[in-house]
């Protein structure tokens, strides 16, 4: 977890604003100026899955609307108690996945590293959250055995980098991994799966960029954002400093009851994507995790959004629409 407690030495302000996080219901609500009870007292606390939102984040909600696609995100609800049918704590089953603690092995020629369990905002529909991070982390040795696994299988070419989110870990611990795997010769790209850029974009410091130009892998950065208001002037700047850092920016989203299931909420994303150099990629249906149920919106409904945006916009701003199956050897197209 994040500590709250402030450090004597100065920090970056991404990771104070990591530290200051909101993390009541309360508090948030009575910044949106919204009645406390949509939040029974506790909620908090008995979905067993806390509350987490920067304030960077918070303030592109819209004031007093209990509806904001961005606040359904994040805010707990007496839904997520429960149990839905055909809903599981682990939806994915990676750790069946996982030949090391923190590493998963999925696909042919990729892996992922979980190099944090840490976030810095709490979706409220997260498939891993649940994951055992505690028994999944990859740094008891320095992470030497991951780097060995990696090394001694030829058919690797791309390493994730996922979480939780791994840029809520400094730059030098990223720094030092990133320079360890590009001396595997075999190891082609880097690919980073994260939301921290788009939750607080100052994240994207000069430290941060001067790891990523530094490696000679090919390096791709895919961001995950939901809905255009995601996307102010502060995130575009980040995008523009990955560009220019030779990083390609794509973006996954994931398809939410009340937040984007829409023919124009999506495309209202896509083109504010591109807008600022982002390409869509995927669009998720919603893993079947415990607590989310609520945000599932049929594969028959998401089909009719695709057809539907096929006719409205160019094929390079309709992002491919998939779900994830335990053992299948790649993403599902829907």
């Amino acid at each position: 977890m994040i500590s709250r407690t402030p450090s004597v030495a100065s920090i970056p302000a991404w990771q104070a604003s990591l530290r200051d996080a909101v993390t009541s219901s309360e508090v948030l609500l009575r910044r949106l100026g919204l009645p406390a009870d949509l939040v029974p007292v506790g909620q908090d606390r008995t979905t067993g899955f806390p509350l987490r939102v920067p304030e960077e984040f918070l303030a592109r909600m819209e004031f007093g609307n209990a509806r904001d696609p961005l606040l359904l995100q994040v805010l707990p609800q007496l839904v997520e108690l429960e149990v839905a049918a055909g809903y599981t704590e682990q939806p994915l089953a990676e750790e069946s996945f996982a030949p090391l603690p923190g590493l998963i092995h999925k696909y042919r020629g990729r892996v992922l590293i979980l190099v944090s369990g840490a976030c810095a905002v709490h979706c409220r529909y997260c498939f891993r959250r649940n994951f055992p991070y505690s028994d999944q982390q990859p740094w008891s040795d320095g992470g030497q055995a991951v780097i060995d696994y990696i090394a001694a299988d030829a058919s690797i070419r791309e390493v994730i980098l996922s979480g939780g989110d791994p840029l809520a870990v400094s730059d030098d611990r990223l720094a030092s991994l990133v320079r360890r795997l590009g001396q595997v010769e075999h190891l082609e790209t880097l690919r980073i799966h994260t939301r921290l850029p788009v939750v607080i974009p100052n994240r994207v410091e000069d430290s941060m960029l001067a790891w990523l130009e530094a490696t000679m892998l090919n390096k791709v950065l895919v961001l995950h954002a939901n809905h255009a208001r995601e996307l102010d002037g502060a995130v575009a700047a980040a995008v523009r400093r990955l560009r220019g850092a030779d990083v390609t920016v794509l973006n996954q989203a994931v398809l939410l009851r009340g937040v984007n299931d829409s023919e124009e909420r999506q495309a209202d994303l896509s083109e504010s994507l591109f807008r600022i150099g982002v390409l869509p990629y995927y669009l998720h249906l919603l893993d079947r995790v415990q607590g989310a149920a609520h945000f599932e919106v049929s594969e028959e409904r998401a089909q009719e959004i695709l057809r539907q945006l096929r006719g409205r916009l160019p094929g390079y701003l309709v992002p491919r629409l998939v779900r994830e199956v335990p053992g299948a050897p790649s993403k599902v197209p829907v």
